[in-house]
C-alpha cells in the first residue's frame, strides 16, 4: 500500500520542487490543480484534463452533497469512478461556501445550518459530517472544515472566526479515518494579522495533519497584503509537509508564491476565463471577444501545443463566442489550463535548475512586451 509522503527534491531559495505520494498516484509539485466543483471540470472531458497535464482535480464538499448526494456517489463506486478520474482528487470541506451564502446560513460553535440555493431545503454541516462526505466521495486529500473570513474584517472579526475554525480542525481530525495513502490537511487561517495566522499555525501543528492550506486569501485583500501574509505564514510550516495556497490564482500570483515556499494551488481562474472568452496566454491575457480577432489568422499562442493553438486561428475563436458555440468555452478551457500546466512545467524546471527569479522575469516580460 501507498503511504502518503511528500518528498522535497530541490529547493531554489525559499521555492521548493517535491513530489507527492497518494494512494491514488503521485504529483510534481508546484502544482496548480484544476477545479471540479460539481465531480466535473466544466467544459473539459476526463481526458481532455488529462491531456494538459494536470495530476490532481478538486471536489466540492457542499455542492456534492446537495447534488447528487455523497450517499450516492459512494453506492455508484466513489468520485473517481464517476469523473474517470482514478488519479488524486482533492476536495475542499465546503467552508468558503459557508462564508459566500452569509445570508442563507447561521453558524454555532459545532457547524453551520445553511438553506440549499437549489432549492432552499436546510441542511446541518459539522466538522464530522464534513470528513464524513469527503470520506464517502473517496477523497485522496481531505480538507478540514473551517469557517473563510471574509475581508475585511476587524481584528475581534477575524480572532472570533479563527478560534472557531480551530475548533472546527480538532474536530475534523478526530472525525478523520486515516488510510494508507490518504491525508487530512489544516487550514491556517487569521485574515491579514501576522500573529493571528502565526496562532493558526500553531494550533493545527499541535493537531497535526499530513499537510498545511492558507485560507483565506484570494478574496478582496489584494496581491500585496496576501504575498505579506504569506512572508510571515509559509516560513512557520514544516519543512516536510506539503503548502497549499487555496484559491490562488493568477499566474502573477503562483510566480510570486512559489517563490515564497508553496507547492500546490487551485482557482477557477483559468476555467472562468475559458467560458467568458479570456485567454492566459505566454503573451499576456487576450479578449477573444474583441472585434480586432475577427480576421486574426494567428494561433491563439505560438508556444502552445494545445488543440486549439495548433489547429485554429484565433479568429475561429471569436467566431465560436460570437455565435454562442459551445465549442468555444471548450476549446479555450482546454487551452487555459494547458497554459497553467505548461507554466507549472516551467517552475519546476527553474527551480531544479536554481533559476526560478530568471524564469519568473523571463514569463513576465513576455506578457509585458507582446504584441496581441
Amino acid at each position: 500500500m501507498t503511504t502518503f509522503s511528500f518528498t522535497v527534491r530541490a529547493t531554489d531559495g525559499a521555492a521548493r520542487l517535491g513530489k507527492l505520494h497518494t494512494a491514488h498516484g503521485s504529483a510534481e509539485t508546484p502544482v496548480f490543480m484544476p477545479v471540479g466543483t460539481a465531480g466535473t471540470v466544466k467544459a473539459m472531458t476526463a481526458d481532455a484534463v488529462r491531456a494538459t497535464g494536470a495530476p490532481i482535480v478538486l471536489g466540492n464538499t457542499y455542492h456534492l452533497m446537495l447534488r447528487p448526494g455523497a450517499e450516492r456517489v459512494a453506492r455508484l463506486g466513489g468520485l473517481h469512478r464517476m469523473m474517470d478520474w482514478p488519479g488524486p482528487i482533492l476536495t475542499d470541506s465546503g467552508g468558503f461556501q459557508v462564508m459566500s451564502l452569509v445570508k442563507l446560513r447561521k453558524l454555532d460553535a459545532d457547524g453551520v445550518t445553511f438553506q440549499s440555493h437549489l432549492d432552499g431545503t436546510t441542511h446541518r454541516l459539522t466538522p464530522a459530517r464534513s470528513v464524513e462526505i469527503q470520506h464517502m466521495l473517496d477523497a485522496t486529500i481531505t480538507m478540514a472544515l473551517d469557517e473563510c473570513t471574509p475581508f475585511p474584517a476587524t481584528r475581534e472579526e477575524t480572532d472570533r472566526s479563527l478560534g472557531l475554525s480551530m475548533r472546527w480542525a480538532l474536530h475534523s481530525k478526530e472525525a478523520f479515518r486515516p488510510r494508507s495513502g490518504y491525508a487530512l490537511f489544516g487550514i491556517v487561517q487569521g485574515g491579514v494579522f501576522a500573529d493571528l495566522r502565526a496562532r493558526s499555525v500553531r494550533d493545527l501543528l499541535a493537531i497535526g495533519f499530513e499537510g498545511y492550506a492558507i485560507g483565506g486569501l484570494a478574496v478582496g485583500e489584494g496581491q500585496e497584503a496576501m504575498l505579506a501574509v504569506l512572508d510571515g505564514t509559509v516560513p512557520l510550516l514544516p519543512a516536510d509537509r506539503p503548502r497549499y495556497l487555496m484559491g490562488v490564482g493568477t499566474p502573477d500570483d503562483i510566480l510570486r508564491s512559489v517563490a515564497r515556499g508553496v507547492d500546490m494551488f487551485d482557482c477557477v481562474i483559468p476555467t472562468r476565463g475559458g467560458r467568458t472568452a479570456r485567454a492566459y496566454t505566454s503573451g499576456g491575457v487576450l479578449n477573444l471577444r474583441n472585434a480586432k480577432f475577427a480576421d486574426d489568422p494567428r494561433p491563439l499562442d505560438p508556444a502552445c501545443a494545445c488543440p486549439l493553438c495548433t489547429r485554429h486561428a484565433r479568429a475561429y475563436l471569436h467566431h465560436l463566442f460570437r455565435a454562442e458555440e459551445m465549442l468555444g468555452p471548450m476549446l479555450l478551457t482546454w487551452h487555459n489550463l494547458a497554459y497553467y500546466a505548461d507554466l507549472m512545467r516551467g517552475i519546476r524546471a527553474a527551480i531544479a535548475g536554481a533559476r526560478l527569479a530568471a524564469y519568473a522575469d523571463a514569463v513576465r516580460r513576455k506578457w509585458e512586451s507582446a504584441d496581441e
